[in-house]
Protein backbone atom coordinates (compact mmCIF):
# COMPACT_ATOMS: atom_id res chain seq x y z
CA UNK A 1 0.00 0.00 0.00
CA UNK A 2 1.25 3.41 -0.82
CA UNK A 3 1.98 6.05 1.49
CA UNK A 4 -0.06 8.93 1.89
CA UNK A 5 2.38 12.57 2.32
CA UNK A 6 -0.64 14.06 2.32
CA UNK A 7 -1.90 13.55 5.69
CA UNK A 8 1.28 14.64 7.21
CA UNK A 9 1.43 17.27 5.21
CA UNK A 10 -1.74 18.78 5.42
CA UNK A 11 -2.76 18.14 9.16
CA UNK A 12 1.17 19.71 10.20
CA UNK A 13 -0.29 23.11 8.00
CA UNK A 14 -3.62 23.22 9.51
CA UNK A 15 -2.90 21.94 12.85
CA UNK A 16 -3.78 24.43 15.66
CA UNK A 17 -0.78 23.57 18.07
CA UNK A 18 -0.60 21.46 20.88
CA UNK A 19 0.28 24.21 22.90
CA UNK A 20 -2.80 25.65 22.79
CA UNK A 21 -5.07 22.47 23.48
CA UNK A 22 -6.48 22.68 27.20
CA UNK A 23 -5.26 20.47 29.52
CA UNK A 24 -7.38 18.02 30.31
CA UNK A 25 -7.08 17.53 26.68
CA UNK A 26 -3.37 17.50 26.70
CA UNK A 27 -3.26 14.86 30.02
CA UNK A 28 -5.77 12.89 27.68
CA UNK A 29 -3.14 12.83 25.03
CA UNK A 30 -0.13 12.34 27.32
CA UNK A 31 -1.90 8.89 28.30
CA UNK A 32 -2.72 7.70 24.60
CA UNK A 33 0.71 8.45 24.08
CA UNK A 34 2.17 6.30 27.12
CA UNK A 35 0.63 3.48 25.97
CA UNK A 36 2.90 3.26 22.11
CA UNK A 37 1.19 0.38 20.67
CA UNK A 38 -2.11 -1.03 19.21
CA UNK A 39 -3.95 -2.53 16.44
CA UNK A 40 -6.03 -1.39 13.98
CA UNK A 41 -8.75 -3.99 12.54
CA UNK A 42 -10.03 -4.06 9.11
CA UNK A 43 -12.85 -6.32 8.58
CA UNK A 44 -16.13 -6.49 6.57
CA UNK A 45 -17.72 -8.15 4.17
CA UNK A 46 -15.13 -7.38 1.61
CA UNK A 47 -12.95 -9.72 3.72
CA UNK A 48 -14.34 -12.15 1.20
CA UNK A 49 -13.11 -10.76 -1.33
CA UNK A 50 -8.84 -10.41 -2.44
CA UNK A 51 -9.64 -6.71 -3.43
CA UNK A 52 -9.04 -3.59 -0.89
CA UNK A 53 -12.02 -2.59 1.43
CA UNK A 54 -14.29 -0.03 -0.04
CA UNK A 55 -12.22 1.62 -3.01
CA UNK A 56 -13.02 -0.38 -6.02
CA UNK A 57 -16.69 1.04 -5.70
CA UNK A 58 -14.82 4.38 -7.38
CA UNK A 59 -14.88 4.66 -10.90
CA UNK A 60 -11.25 5.59 -11.27
CA UNK A 61 -9.14 1.91 -11.51
CA UNK A 62 -5.69 2.17 -9.62
CA UNK A 63 -2.99 -0.42 -9.21
CA UNK A 64 -4.55 -1.06 -5.93
CA UNK A 65 -8.04 -1.22 -6.14
CA UNK A 66 -9.01 -2.97 -9.52
CA UNK A 67 -5.88 -4.51 -11.50
CA UNK A 68 -5.74 -8.00 -13.39
CA UNK A 69 -4.28 -9.73 -9.92
CA UNK A 70 -7.24 -9.48 -8.14
CA UNK A 71 -9.42 -12.28 -8.82
CA UNK A 72 -12.28 -10.88 -7.87
CA UNK A 73 -12.06 -7.98 -10.86
CA UNK A 74 -11.24 -10.41 -13.45
CA UNK A 75 -14.14 -13.16 -12.58
CA UNK A 76 -16.18 -10.37 -13.29
CA UNK A 77 -15.07 -9.59 -16.80
CA UNK A 78 -13.24 -6.23 -15.34
CA UNK A 79 -16.71 -5.15 -15.66
CA UNK A 80 -16.99 -2.36 -13.18
CA UNK A 81 -21.21 -2.05 -13.27
CA UNK A 82 -21.02 -6.01 -12.26
CA UNK A 83 -18.21 -5.56 -10.34
CA UNK A 84 -19.94 -2.94 -7.71
CA UNK A 85 -23.07 -4.68 -8.10
CA UNK A 86 -21.56 -7.72 -6.78
CA UNK A 87 -19.85 -5.96 -4.08
CA UNK A 88 -22.64 -4.29 -2.68
CA UNK A 89 -24.03 -7.65 -2.54
CA UNK A 90 -21.60 -9.02 -0.11
CA UNK A 91 -23.01 -9.03 2.81
CA UNK A 92 -25.71 -11.10 1.48
CA UNK A 93 -22.74 -13.86 1.74
CA UNK A 94 -21.16 -12.59 5.07
CA UNK A 95 -21.11 -15.29 7.88
CA UNK A 96 -18.00 -15.46 10.06
CA UNK A 97 -18.82 -18.82 12.26
CA UNK A 98 -15.50 -18.63 13.63
CA UNK A 99 -15.76 -14.39 15.02
CA UNK A 100 -13.78 -14.94 18.62
CA UNK A 101 -13.43 -11.22 19.80
CA UNK A 102 -11.86 -12.68 22.57
CA UNK A 103 -9.76 -14.41 20.99
CA UNK A 104 -8.60 -11.48 18.96
CA UNK A 105 -7.98 -9.55 22.37
CA UNK A 106 -6.54 -12.13 23.58
CA UNK A 107 -3.65 -12.08 20.40
CA UNK A 108 -3.25 -8.52 20.70
CA UNK A 109 -2.77 -8.74 24.87
CA UNK A 110 0.13 -11.26 24.04
CA UNK A 111 1.61 -8.93 21.43
CA UNK A 112 2.29 -5.80 23.99
CA UNK A 113 -0.95 -3.67 22.52
CA UNK A 114 -2.77 -1.47 24.85
CA UNK A 115 -5.64 -0.45 22.44
CA UNK A 116 -7.13 -1.32 19.12
CA UNK A 117 -9.06 0.92 16.76
CA UNK A 118 -12.06 -1.15 15.06
CA UNK A 119 -13.58 -0.29 11.70
CA UNK A 120 -17.08 0.27 12.52
CA UNK A 121 -17.84 1.61 8.65
CA UNK A 122 -15.76 2.25 6.20
CA UNK A 123 -16.27 3.89 3.23
CA UNK A 124 -18.53 1.64 1.38
CA UNK A 125 -20.95 2.22 4.67
CA UNK A 126 -21.69 -1.40 5.86
CA UNK A 127 -22.05 -0.94 9.28
CA UNK A 128 -21.03 -3.16 11.42
CA UNK A 129 -23.01 -2.71 14.62
CA UNK A 130 -26.89 -2.80 14.98
CA UNK A 131 -27.19 0.87 13.69
CA UNK A 132 -31.14 2.40 13.32
CA UNK A 133 -30.05 4.41 10.46
CA UNK A 134 -29.81 1.97 7.67
CA UNK A 135 -30.80 -2.04 6.75
CA UNK A 136 -27.44 -1.81 5.43
CA UNK A 137 -25.67 -3.43 8.65
CA UNK A 138 -23.99 -6.66 10.19
CA UNK A 139 -27.34 -7.44 12.03
CA UNK A 140 -30.16 -7.26 9.27
CA UNK A 141 -31.72 -10.37 7.90
CA UNK A 142 -30.16 -9.64 4.86
CA UNK A 143 -26.89 -10.67 6.34
CA UNK A 144 -26.59 -14.36 7.76
CA UNK A 145 -24.09 -12.85 10.55
CA UNK A 146 -27.78 -11.42 11.92
CA UNK A 147 -28.73 -14.64 13.86
CA UNK A 148 -25.35 -14.81 15.91
CA UNK A 149 -25.50 -14.71 19.01
CA UNK A 150 -22.77 -12.05 18.76
CA UNK A 151 -23.83 -10.56 15.26
CA UNK A 152 -23.39 -6.71 16.45
CA UNK A 153 -19.59 -7.16 16.32
CA UNK A 154 -18.61 -3.52 17.51
CA UNK A 155 -20.16 -4.70 20.73
CA UNK A 156 -18.17 -7.70 21.06
CA UNK A 157 -15.02 -6.16 20.07
CA UNK A 158 -15.14 -3.12 22.60
CA UNK A 159 -16.26 -5.65 25.28
CA UNK A 160 -13.30 -8.36 24.51
CA UNK A 161 -10.86 -5.84 24.66
CA UNK A 162 -11.89 -3.39 27.57
CA UNK A 163 -12.00 -6.26 29.37
CA UNK A 164 -8.49 -7.35 28.80
CA UNK A 165 -7.80 -3.41 29.91
CA UNK A 166 -7.19 -2.35 26.61
CA UNK A 167 -8.35 1.31 25.46
CA UNK A 168 -11.45 1.75 22.94
CA UNK A 169 -10.54 4.08 19.30
CA UNK A 170 -13.81 3.70 17.27
CA UNK A 171 -12.80 4.13 13.75
CA UNK A 172 -15.77 5.77 11.44
CA UNK A 173 -15.63 6.64 7.66
CA UNK A 174 -17.35 10.12 7.56
CA UNK A 175 -18.03 9.84 3.49
CA UNK A 176 -20.45 7.13 3.10
CA UNK A 177 -20.57 5.47 -0.74
CA UNK A 178 -24.27 3.49 0.10
CA UNK A 179 -25.86 6.57 1.44
CA UNK A 180 -28.57 8.06 -1.18
CA UNK A 181 -27.54 11.48 0.68
CA UNK A 182 -24.22 11.49 -0.37
CA UNK A 183 -23.94 9.45 -3.83
CA UNK A 184 -27.51 10.09 -5.02
CA UNK A 185 -28.22 7.59 -7.39
CA UNK A 186 -29.99 10.32 -9.69
CA UNK A 187 -26.59 11.69 -9.96
CA UNK A 188 -23.39 10.33 -11.82
CA UNK A 189 -20.61 8.79 -9.49
CA UNK A 190 -17.30 10.81 -10.57
CA UNK A 191 -14.53 10.22 -7.45
CA UNK A 192 -14.62 9.56 -4.18
CA UNK A 193 -16.68 12.91 -3.33
CA UNK A 194 -20.37 13.43 -2.78
CA UNK A 195 -21.86 13.41 -6.08
CA UNK A 196 -24.32 16.57 -6.15
CA UNK A 197 -23.91 19.97 -5.54
CA UNK A 198 -24.70 20.37 -2.62
CA UNK A 199 -25.63 24.55 -2.72
CA UNK A 200 -28.04 23.07 -5.40
CA UNK A 201 -29.50 19.97 -3.77
CA UNK A 202 -29.40 21.56 0.34
CA UNK A 203 -32.01 18.98 1.22
CA UNK A 204 -30.07 15.74 0.52
CA UNK A 205 -26.90 17.47 2.15
CA UNK A 206 -29.10 18.19 5.24
CA UNK A 207 -30.17 14.47 5.36
CA UNK A 208 -26.57 13.19 5.07
CA UNK A 209 -25.41 15.23 7.99
CA UNK A 210 -28.31 14.41 10.40
CA UNK A 211 -27.53 10.28 8.90
CA UNK A 212 -24.20 10.83 10.52
CA UNK A 213 -24.45 12.68 13.55
CA UNK A 214 -27.09 9.86 14.33
CA UNK A 215 -24.85 7.63 13.53
CA UNK A 216 -21.67 8.93 15.87
CA UNK A 217 -24.71 9.53 18.22
CA UNK A 218 -25.12 5.82 18.43
CA UNK A 219 -21.31 4.68 18.63
CA UNK A 220 -21.07 7.00 21.22
CA UNK A 221 -24.01 6.49 23.37
CA UNK A 222 -24.93 2.65 23.31
CA UNK A 223 -21.01 1.00 23.13
CA UNK A 224 -19.46 1.37 26.64
CA UNK A 225 -16.49 3.87 27.43
CA UNK A 226 -14.52 5.23 24.20
CA UNK A 227 -11.38 6.65 24.17
CA UNK A 228 -10.68 7.90 20.75
CA UNK A 229 -12.97 8.96 17.72
CA UNK A 230 -10.63 8.16 14.55
CA UNK A 231 -12.55 9.62 11.85
CA UNK A 232 -11.29 8.80 8.25
CA UNK A 233 -12.75 10.06 5.00
CA UNK A 234 -11.18 13.57 4.89
CA UNK A 235 -12.71 14.96 2.21
CA UNK A 236 -15.77 15.34 4.16
CA UNK A 237 -15.10 18.85 5.80
CA UNK A 238 -15.93 22.59 5.61
CA UNK A 239 -16.34 24.18 3.45
CA UNK A 240 -17.44 22.17 0.73
CA UNK A 241 -18.72 19.09 2.65
CA UNK A 242 -19.62 20.38 5.99
CA UNK A 243 -21.03 18.08 8.54
CA UNK A 244 -20.73 20.34 11.43
CA UNK A 245 -17.55 18.76 13.22
CA UNK A 246 -17.29 20.88 16.11
CA UNK A 247 -21.24 19.81 16.83
CA UNK A 248 -20.50 16.49 16.57
CA UNK A 249 -17.45 16.71 18.96
CA UNK A 250 -19.11 18.05 21.68
CA UNK A 251 -22.19 15.75 21.50
CA UNK A 252 -19.91 12.70 21.65
CA UNK A 253 -17.85 14.15 24.88
CA UNK A 254 -20.72 15.11 26.20
CA UNK A 255 -21.69 11.13 26.46
CA UNK A 256 -17.34 10.16 26.51
CA UNK A 257 -15.75 12.89 28.10
CA UNK A 258 -12.17 12.79 28.10
CA UNK A 259 -12.58 11.74 23.73
CA UNK A 260 -9.85 12.38 21.85
CA UNK A 261 -10.77 12.96 18.60
CA UNK A 262 -8.74 12.16 15.15
CA UNK A 263 -10.48 14.42 12.25
CA UNK A 264 -7.55 12.85 9.75
CA UNK A 265 -6.47 15.31 7.54
CA UNK A 266 -8.46 18.35 8.73
CA UNK A 267 -6.54 19.50 11.19
CA UNK A 268 -8.06 22.10 13.43
CA UNK A 269 -9.44 21.75 16.90
CA UNK A 270 -10.99 18.06 16.74
CA UNK A 271 -7.28 16.55 15.42
CA UNK A 272 -5.72 15.94 18.53
CA UNK A 273 -3.18 13.78 16.94
CA UNK A 274 -1.72 13.33 13.45
CA UNK A 275 -2.22 9.82 11.61
CA UNK A 276 0.82 9.50 8.57
CA UNK A 277 -0.39 6.00 6.98
CA UNK A 278 1.98 3.25 5.88
CA UNK A 279 5.35 5.73 6.72
CA UNK A 280 7.11 6.75 9.58
CA UNK A 281 8.05 10.61 9.58
CA UNK A 282 11.55 11.34 9.31
CA UNK A 283 11.56 13.74 12.42
CA UNK A 284 9.81 14.67 15.39
CA UNK A 285 6.19 16.02 14.44
CA UNK A 286 6.10 18.29 17.59
CA UNK A 287 2.98 17.09 18.41
CA UNK A 288 1.32 13.90 18.99
CA UNK A 289 1.14 11.42 16.29
CA UNK A 290 0.24 7.73 15.28
CA UNK A 291 1.38 6.30 12.35
CA UNK A 292 -0.81 3.36 10.66
CA UNK A 293 1.15 0.24 9.16
CA UNK A 294 -0.17 -2.78 7.78
CA UNK A 295 1.28 -6.30 9.29
CA UNK A 296 1.41 -7.48 5.78
CA UNK A 297 0.48 -5.45 2.55
CA UNK A 298 -3.16 -4.94 3.08
CA UNK A 299 -4.95 -3.37 5.33
CA UNK A 300 -7.97 -6.28 4.92
CA UNK A 301 -7.46 -9.94 4.36
CA UNK A 302 -6.00 -11.68 1.44
CA UNK A 303 -5.98 -15.04 1.38
CA UNK A 304 -2.25 -14.87 -0.14
CA UNK A 305 -0.98 -11.64 1.64
CA UNK A 306 2.54 -11.93 3.11
CA UNK A 307 3.30 -10.67 6.57
CA UNK A 308 6.33 -8.22 7.98
CA UNK A 309 8.52 -10.45 9.74
CA UNK A 310 8.55 -9.80 13.90
CA UNK A 311 11.90 -8.26 13.70
CA UNK A 312 11.06 -5.37 11.13
CA UNK A 313 8.09 -3.89 13.28
CA UNK A 314 10.07 -3.84 16.22
CA UNK A 315 12.46 -1.96 14.59
CA UNK A 316 9.48 0.00 13.25
CA UNK A 317 8.34 0.37 16.53
CA UNK A 318 11.65 1.44 18.31
CA UNK A 319 11.78 3.64 15.47
CA UNK A 320 8.45 5.00 15.89
CA UNK A 321 8.81 5.50 19.74
CA UNK A 322 12.27 7.56 19.30
CA UNK A 323 10.60 9.76 17.11
CA UNK A 324 7.54 10.36 19.78
CA UNK A 325 5.11 8.46 17.67
CA UNK A 326 2.60 5.61 18.19
CA UNK A 327 2.26 2.26 16.02
CA UNK A 328 -0.48 1.17 14.96
CA UNK A 329 -0.28 -2.08 13.30
CA UNK A 330 -2.75 -3.42 10.97
CA UNK A 331 -4.04 -6.92 11.08
CA UNK A 332 -7.11 -7.92 8.70
CA UNK A 333 -9.19 -11.12 9.99
CA UNK A 334 -10.33 -13.40 7.12
CA UNK A 335 -14.39 -14.01 6.26
CA UNK A 336 -14.82 -16.85 8.52
CA UNK A 337 -13.55 -14.26 11.30
CA UNK A 338 -9.98 -15.45 12.65
CA UNK A 339 -6.94 -13.50 12.73
CA UNK A 340 -4.41 -15.61 10.14
CA UNK A 341 -2.42 -17.52 11.70
CA UNK A 342 1.12 -16.39 10.28
CA UNK A 343 -0.19 -12.35 11.77
CA UNK A 344 -1.13 -14.05 15.24
CA UNK A 345 2.49 -15.61 15.21
CA UNK A 346 4.44 -12.17 14.06
CA UNK A 347 2.52 -10.56 16.61
CA UNK A 348 3.10 -13.30 19.72
CA UNK A 349 6.93 -12.65 18.32
CA UNK A 350 6.78 -8.99 18.98
CA UNK A 351 4.78 -9.38 22.59
CA UNK A 352 7.79 -11.57 23.71
CA UNK A 353 10.26 -9.13 22.71
CA UNK A 354 8.09 -6.50 24.34
CA UNK A 355 8.04 -8.42 27.67
CA UNK A 356 11.98 -7.91 27.45
CA UNK A 357 12.19 -4.36 26.29
CA UNK A 358 8.90 -2.73 26.89
CA UNK A 359 9.99 -0.86 29.72
CA UNK A 360 12.09 1.63 26.42
CA UNK A 361 8.77 1.63 24.77
CA UNK A 362 5.92 2.08 26.94
CA UNK A 363 5.41 5.73 28.62
CA UNK A 364 8.16 6.68 26.54
CA UNK A 365 9.57 10.12 25.56
CA UNK A 366 11.63 11.36 22.52
CA UNK A 367 14.89 13.23 23.10
CA UNK A 368 17.32 14.32 20.85
CA UNK A 369 19.49 13.55 18.34
CA UNK A 370 16.52 10.47 18.26
CA UNK A 371 19.44 8.00 16.84
CA UNK A 372 22.82 7.51 15.91
CA UNK A 373 23.60 5.12 13.63
CA UNK A 374 21.63 1.67 14.44
CA UNK A 375 21.10 3.08 17.54
CA UNK A 376 17.66 4.56 18.51
CA UNK A 377 16.48 6.27 22.23
CA UNK A 378 13.93 7.22 24.11
CA UNK A 379 13.73 8.69 27.82
CA UNK A 380 12.22 8.67 30.94
CA UNK A 381 12.63 11.44 33.29
CA UNK A 382 16.74 11.15 33.68
CA UNK A 383 16.53 7.95 32.38
CA UNK A 384 18.10 7.35 28.61
CA UNK A 385 17.15 4.08 26.40
CA UNK A 386 19.66 3.36 24.13
CA UNK A 387 17.41 0.47 21.59
CA UNK A 388 20.35 -1.07 19.50
CA UNK A 389 19.21 -2.16 16.10
CA UNK A 390 20.76 -5.30 14.44
CA UNK A 391 22.77 -4.91 10.91
CA UNK A 392 20.62 -5.85 7.53
CA UNK A 393 21.44 -9.69 7.98
CA UNK A 394 20.12 -9.97 11.63
CA UNK A 395 23.38 -9.85 13.59
CA UNK A 396 23.86 -7.52 16.83
CA UNK A 397 27.16 -5.43 16.89
CA UNK A 398 29.89 -6.48 19.15
CA UNK A 399 30.14 -2.79 20.99
CA UNK A 400 27.98 0.21 20.68
CA UNK A 401 29.97 3.57 20.65
CA UNK A 402 27.48 6.26 21.78
CA UNK A 403 28.92 10.22 21.07
CA UNK A 404 25.09 11.75 22.28
CA UNK A 405 25.20 11.45 26.17
CA UNK A 406 27.17 10.40 28.72
CA UNK A 407 26.43 7.92 31.66
CA UNK A 408 26.26 10.19 35.51
CA UNK A 409 29.02 9.29 37.47
CA UNK A 410 28.93 6.15 39.22
CA UNK A 411 25.70 5.28 36.98
CA UNK A 412 25.43 1.55 36.28
CA UNK A 413 24.69 0.65 32.62
CA UNK A 414 21.95 -1.92 32.24
CA UNK A 415 21.09 -4.36 29.57
CA UNK A 416 17.13 -4.82 29.76
CA UNK A 417 16.72 -8.58 30.16
CA UNK A 418 20.85 -9.16 30.85
CA UNK A 419 21.96 -10.58 34.10
CA UNK A 420 24.90 -7.94 35.15
CA UNK A 421 25.55 -4.62 34.38
CA UNK A 422 27.72 -3.87 31.05
CA UNK A 423 31.23 -3.23 30.75
CA UNK A 424 31.99 0.15 29.19
CA UNK A 425 34.55 3.06 29.15
CA UNK A 426 34.17 6.18 28.86
CA UNK A 427 35.40 8.57 25.62
CA UNK A 428 36.61 12.07 24.76
CA UNK A 429 33.17 12.30 23.74
CA UNK A 430 30.27 9.35 24.71
CA UNK A 431 31.21 6.31 25.78
CA UNK A 432 31.65 2.49 24.48
CA UNK A 433 29.84 -0.38 25.75
CA UNK A 434 30.18 -3.84 25.01
CA UNK A 435 27.59 -6.01 25.02
CA UNK A 436 26.99 -9.43 26.13
CA UNK A 437 27.70 -12.98 23.83
CA UNK A 438 24.43 -14.38 25.04
CA UNK A 439 21.68 -11.88 24.19
CA UNK A 440 18.16 -11.79 25.80
CA UNK A 441 16.28 -12.43 22.56
CA UNK A 442 16.22 -11.43 19.23
CA UNK A 443 15.37 -8.36 16.81
CA UNK A 444 16.49 -5.24 19.13
CA UNK A 445 18.13 -4.80 22.71
CA UNK A 446 17.69 -1.86 25.04
CA UNK A 447 20.59 -0.42 27.22
CA UNK A 448 19.36 1.39 29.88
CA UNK A 449 21.54 4.24 31.95
CA UNK A 450 21.79 7.11 33.63
CA UNK A 451 22.69 10.24 31.75
CA UNK A 452 24.34 12.85 33.49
Amino acid sequence: MAKRDDIVEHSLADSIGYDTYPGWLKARLEWFMDMRFGMIIHWGPYSQWDCCESWGLVPQQYAWNRSDDMKCWVERGRDFERFTRDYRALNRTFNPVNFDPDKWAAIAQAAGMKYVTYTTKHHDGFCMWDTKTTDYRITHPDCPHHASPRADTVREVFDAFRRRNMAISCYFSKSDWHCPWYWAPQFEVKDANVNYDRLKHPELWARFVDFVHCQIKELMTDYGPVDVLWLDGGQVRPPGQDIRMDEIAAMARERQPGLIMADRTVGGVNENFITPEQEIPDKPLGIPWESCITLAHKWKYVSDDVFKPAGQVVKMLAETVAKGGNLLLGVGPSPLGEIPRDAESRLREIGAWLKINGEAIYGARPVAPYQEGNVRFTKKGGIIYAIVLPDAGGTPPDNIVITSFRPAAGAAIELLGGRAALESKPLAQGFEVRLPRELPGPHAWAIKFRAE
